[in-house]
């Protein structure tokens, strides 16, 4: 009895304990209750204030950049990294490390995903750069010290995800997100479809690390990046019943797609014109524009540079920087003289005697004004000019000026300059007196293209409007813009100037330029074609380097529009490039193969050849394995069929190797073959889950990889 008594006592003695301190909890939790919602309620409304009134801006989606026909030049490209987390605990977990799957991963890796390209090349390659030598390294670390970021795939798909996941060693984890020490993460990258094709006119974009926001830095890129950044838009935090969460206030409005000039066949074929005549020649870097010359559309656009690896790369954009023109700039100055009436006829004569310590070099007779362009008469176009601004050889500028020549093209070509022409007053800008003299030489050599500088583009304007009957059009590389609803609204075209000449005088000022490449002494007469009248002015000029001419080196420039009777395009390239060459086999001839292609195409309003020079080509059979000549030259008509790949019939009992195949060949291989196949990704076989030659078992499993 006693003893059920001091139990009796022992338990209210705990359940009173207990009651105490639940009493004092209760007071404890009453307390900062009141202390929270009563004394500290000003401090927390404000700091739920705060929270509440945070924004943070969303990013827009950047637009795309167009070819002229909708081919995309520039686009934005979701793309994953796949990375493994090698101090997960499911790694942490394991008793030791598998090396055997360990290494059947690498091999995997090593195959699909290695490190470099060629891995195999030497052994000492593969050593270094193999995927067995990088999960050694970090796996027989302590686990504390492993990454927790190791990069197995780099701008990958979500194929490319999956594949991995298959893989020894991590298809053994199972589990999704952060359950999984394999994971992806996203990001959104620019994408240029074309390569390096017009890449510094298309421009390139890069991030500010302050920002976080992606804005053009080079080309359209740049000049255009109001329109393709879009706008920002806003989210604001919200209290909901299961905490706060982001409410989108006002949603971002994706950037504008921007649809070029550019047409992606003319382009490629002008890239490939420089290309040849540059490296033809040695040349240190070559630049072509090709244009339209109702609209001022640029077509193409190339520069090319000798790399430091003796090979040729797009770099940078001269199109639009200035230099010394030479002798392109003489139908210019024709232009005026005849608009000013300083010569009426191109039949007018002129003295070619020496002029401002300026001599002839095809003679100092008497020629017309056919001659003076069609044997680059210095001379002759100096005492031309002279006629109108010798007494004061400012108002040539002056004359210039009103013709729009020094007013900004605004092309969408970023880093245009415009023209450098000295204003030849009579005072310096510290007020020195100038000779007449020095004023009179200066003048003589702005006429003939020396004392001045014109980038390309200006160039190329001038000598379009006089091949448009005097319309001097604004060229751009934009011809409309495509907003997010896919409205698509097109620039019209716009003018520097309604007319820089009358048509008259652009007709005479033509008929001039036609004898540079079809006169008995042109200078440009390798320019010649009989299928296409091509008509142009060729220019030579030293480089300055360091403040002083280099005469070991010239600038072959040759300008012109084509064909002649009805001009459809103009032309301008230059190319730098060791004494010893000409503009004529130069820059000449990269106006004349652009012009010949277009011909035989069909491009210049007339019948194409091209389809004539077509039929030598032979139709290709690729990856097939079912090929009857006789059957397929009867069924589409054509005598001679060259065969691109010989399947090799696999060898009994072994996995058959179908990498280079369309994917329906590839299928019906295996299947023939007992195989059971799966498929990841578009285009081109480009790798198998199971080596060829491997021991072939029926029902085997199989997935190929595609990529276009």
């Amino acid at each position: 009895m006693a003893t059920k008594q001091n139990n009796k006592k022992h338990i209210l003695f705990r359940y009173g304990l207990i009651c105490i301190a639940f009493v004092f909890f209760s007071i404890f939790v009453v307390g900062r209750l009141v202390k929270t919602t009563i004394i500290d309620a000003g401090a927390w409304n404000r700091r739920a204030k705060e929270e509440l009134s945070k924004v943070d801006t969303i990013a827009p989606e950047r637009g795309n950049i167009l070819a002229d026909n909708g081919n995309i030049l520039a686009c934005n490209l979701k793309v994953y990294d796949v990375k493994i987390d090698l101090r997960h605990n499911k790694i942490k977990a394991l008793k030791s490390i598998p090396w055997t799957k360990v290494d059947s991963l690498a091999d995997s890796l090593d195959r699909y995903y290695p490190r470099i390209k060629n891995l195999t090349a030497h052994p000492d390659t593969f050593k270094k750069y193999s995927w067995h030598t990088r999960l050694k390294k970090e796996l027989s670390k302590p686990h504390e010290k492993r990454t927790r970021a190791l990069r197995l795939v780099a701008k990958g798909t979500i194929e490319d995800f999956e594949i991995i996941k298959r893989f020894p060693f991590v298809k053994d984890f199972k589990g999704k997100g952060f359950r999984n020490p394999l994971y992806r993460e996203e990001r959104k990258i620019r994408m240029y479809p074309y390569g390096r094709m017009a890449y510094r006119s298309i421009g390139r974009v890069n991030e500010n690390q302050a920002t976080r926001e992606i804005h053009g830095y080079s080309g359209l890129e740049k000049d255009l990046d109001s329109l393709l950044y879009g706008k920002p838009g806003l989210s604001k935090k919200v209290a909901l019943t299961n905490g706060i969460t982001n409410w989108v206030a006002t949603p971002a409005k994706r950037g504008y797609d921007i649809r070029t000039t550019i047409d992606i066949d003319l382009q490629d074929m002008l890239e490939e014109e420089l290309y040849n005549i540059c490296s033809g020649v040695e040349a240190e870097w070559g630049t072509a524009i090709l244009m339209e010359v109702a609209t001022g559309e640029i077509k193409a656009i190339s520069n090319i540079e000798l790399l430091e690896d003796g090979t040729y790369g797009e770099a940078l954009n001269r199109a639009v920087l200035p230099f010394e023109p030479g002798s392109v700039m003489k139908p210019i100055s024709l232009m005026i003289a005849f608009e000013d009436g300083l010569v009426k006829s191109v039949n007018d004569m002129i003295s070619c005697a020496p002029f401002q310590k300026t001599s002839d070099p095809h003679g100092s007779g008497m020629k017309t004004m056919k001659q003076v362009i069609e044997q680059s008469s210095n001379p002759g176009i100096s005492r031309v000019i002279f006629r109108g601004y010798q007494d004061h050889p400012e108002k040539f500028y002056d004359r210039m000026k009103g013709l729009g020549f020094f007013e900004p093209i605004h092309s969408g070509i970023a880093g245009e300059c415009t023209p450098r022409i000295r204003r030849l007053v009579s005072k310096d800008s510290k007020g020195n007196n100038i000779t007449m003299t020095a004023r009179h030489l200066d003048l003589a050599r702005q006429a003939y293209g020396y004392n001045t500088e014109l980038p390309p583009l200006f160039t190329l304007s001038v000598y379009n409007a006089i091949a448009n009957g005097g319309k001097y059009v604004r060229p751009h590389l934009v011809k409309g813009l495509v907003d997010e609803d896919g409205r698509d609204s097109i620039i019209p075209i716009q003018y520097i100037r309604d007319q820089i000449c009358s048509a008259e005088t652009a007709q005479k000022v033509k008929e001039c330029m036609r004898e540079v490449v079809w006169g008995e002494h042109g200078t440009a007469k390798l320019v010649r074609d009989d299928r296409v009248t091509i008509v142009g002015k060729t220019g030579t000029a030293f480089p300055v380097e360091q403040g002083v001419y280099n005469k070991s080196k010239r600038r072959y420039a040759f300008a012109g529009f084509f064909p002649y009777d009805e001009p459809k395009y103009s032309c301008i390239a230059l190319v730098l490039a060791n004494q010893g060459s000409s503009a004529n086999r130069t820059s000449g001839q990269v106006v004349k193969n652009m012009a010949v292609k277009m011909y035989s195409r069909g491009m210049l309003d007339n019948s194409s050849i091209y389809s004539s020079e077509r039929k030598e080509s032979r139709p290709v059979l690729a990856a097939s394995t079912n090929f009857d000549q006789k059957k397929l030259s009867k069924n589409i008509g054509v005598e001679r069929v060259k065969r691109v790949k010989t399947p090799t019939p696999p060898s009994a009992g072994a996995v058959p190797n179908v990498v280079g195949y369309d994917a329906p060949t590839a299928i019906r291989i295996l299947e023939q073959a007992g195989m059971e196949v799966r498929v990841q990704g578009h285009g081109i076989v480009r790798g198998q889950s199971v080596d060829a030659g491997s021991a072939l078992k029926k029902g085997m499993k199989i997935t190929l990889m595609l990529r276009v």
